[in-house]
């Protein structure tokens, strides 16, 4: 049991098997205590519609069955962390993102079809929506990284060039985004060109918080939750992304720090969104800290 004077690495293991869904509880075990990646898929295969998406609350703030992007964004991501982001399970997901696509080949965040079931109320729910970088562009670099190839990459990735060209104002998600299809973008020479761009839009803009002491002096994205601040971290996952570049080591060592010490007195990591439903926030916590341990691990923190 993790007691006083604990690592972190220990006090977030406890936080995981109090707390935690099977599938966070076997993707820990996988990253953190050698357990296989069997196990991984096949939690996630919970999740699974016959449609090849993904549904069932797989993403927190989604309730219900039916499968989302954000949800079949989400298990590609898992499927990513366990090497296993190929073969047919990816082809059925390519065929699900072609069904769901808008007329441009590319992915809207929210289906009609979640109409019915719960969900966050800061996601809009609209009869036609609109393709959004912010859904789709995860999801193509992403596929790109993994050197997955299928027809709706194409498309859908000339949606996401259009679309990072395109922004001039933006929100701190929607450049998490633009830098995760940059990061596995084909054309390294435009990816690294677009983001060094974007970096700049970044700074003039004060989208990251450069100095966590003096966060409070950062604004706020509109329709963000008060304090929903946005850190070098949080763009540079890893060390070996293009948003790097965007950030000075002490910069970057700073908001180290901060995450590092964010972690809360049960051992996991708190949620700086809007919490709207408390099964949500029990579901997501554990994301959050799964997310925190990686990212320190990644940038060669010691988690004890």
């Amino acid at each position: 049991m993790a007691g006083t004077g604990a690592s972190p690495l220990n006090r977030a293991e406890q936080f995981i098997w109090l707390t935690a869904r099977v599938l966070e509880q076997r993707r820990f075990a996988h990253h953190f205590l050698a357990g296989g990646a069997d196990a991984v898929e096949t939690a996630l295969t919970a999740y699974l519609n016959e449609d090849g998406g993904y549904g069932h609350a797989l993403e927190p703030d989604l309730r219900g069955p039916v499968s989302q992007p954000l949800h079949t964004a989400h298990a590609l991501n898992v499927l990513d962390s366990i090497g296993r982001c190929s073969g047919l399970r990816v082809e059925r997901i390519c065929r699900f993102l072609t069904d769901v696509s808008t007329k441009e080949g590319a992915l809207p965040a929210l289906l009609p079809s979640q109409r019915g079931y719960p969900a966050a109320p800061f996601i809009p729910l609209v009869d036609d929506p609109p393709a959004e970088l912010l859904a789709t562009g995860p999801v193509v670099g992403l596929l790109h990284r993994n050197a997955v190839w299928h027809a709706w990459l194409f498309r859908a990735t000339d949606f996401c060039w259009a679309a990072v060209d395109a922004l001039e104002h933006s929100h701190p998600y929607e450049i998490e985004a633009a830098v995760a299809f940059l990061d596995g973008a084909p054309d390294r020479a435009r990816a690294e060109a677009a983001a060094d761009r974007l970096g700049r839009l970044v700074r003039e803009q004060r989208l990251a918080v450069l100095d966590p002491e003096r966060r409070a002096e950062y604004p706020v994205a509109a329709g963000y939750a008060p304090g929903e601040h946005h850190f070098p971290y949080d763009y540079a996952r890893t060390p070996d992304s293009l948003a790097r570049r965007w950030f000075t080591d002490e910069e970057l060592e700073r908001s180290l720090d901060h995450l590092a010490s964010e972690q809360q007195a049960d051992g996991g990591w708190p949620l700086n969104w809007r919490q709207w439903a408390p099964g949500t926030a029990l579901e997501g916590r554990p994301l959050v800290t799964l997310k925190a341990l990686l990212t320190m691990r990644a940038h060669g923190r010691s988690l004890g």
